[in-house]
């Protein structure tokens, strides 16, 4: 039996037949090198060319050979909708002039739980409803690595373990 810890560096866009899973909030999911511990008690490093989102359903593959199932645990959210499109946009851009991280769909966006933005985007005739699903929010200007964008319903990757 060897002692050296496993090391994790590369991830595939999706997962089938998991040897383990790890369940990660969308903070936790954001990493290039960390000591990370699956939901089955197996140590491994993290080890990336260069940090990055993991999402719900990737597959961390270890130097082994085995596959480590990305799971995005729920998170208190908002979903942000508004009375139309152009209302919805100019909400969008008070949340991104506050530089928040937001999961962007067709209908509506999905901020992280704050009562004071709350206040804020329903003062500006937004509906805002709490949710409980995976966070996904858009990448940066700067963030290099392509990632799928889901513009489905938010709980739809709250637990088919199992974000959004």
């Amino acid at each position: 039996m060897s002692d050296t810890i496993p090391r994790a560096s590369s991830v595939d866009g999706h997962c089938h037949n998991p040897d383990d899973t790890i369940t990660l909030n969308e903070t936790d999911r954001h990493r290039r090198r960390i000591m990370m511990i699956t939901d089955g008690g197996l140590s491994f490093l993290l080890d990336l060319p260069t940090a990055r989102l993991l999402r719900h359903g990737e597959a961390l593959i270890l130097d082994d050979g085995r596959k480590i199932e990305v799971r995005a645990e729920p998170e208190r959210l908002y979903k942000i909708s508004g009375r139309d499109g152009a209302h919805l946009l100019a909400l969008t851009w008070q949340i991104g002039n506050r530089h928040l991280a937001a999961q962007i769909g067709l209908d509506h966006v999905i901020i992280r739980h704050d009562p004071v933005i709350r206040d804020m985007l329903e003062g500006l005739g937004a509906v805002v409803e709490e949710v409980t699903a995976a966070f996904n929010p858009e990448g940066g200007a700067y963030d290099a690595l392509p990632h799928s964008h889901d513009y489905g319903d938010e709980g739809d990757t709250e637990h088919h373990h199992a974000h959004g």
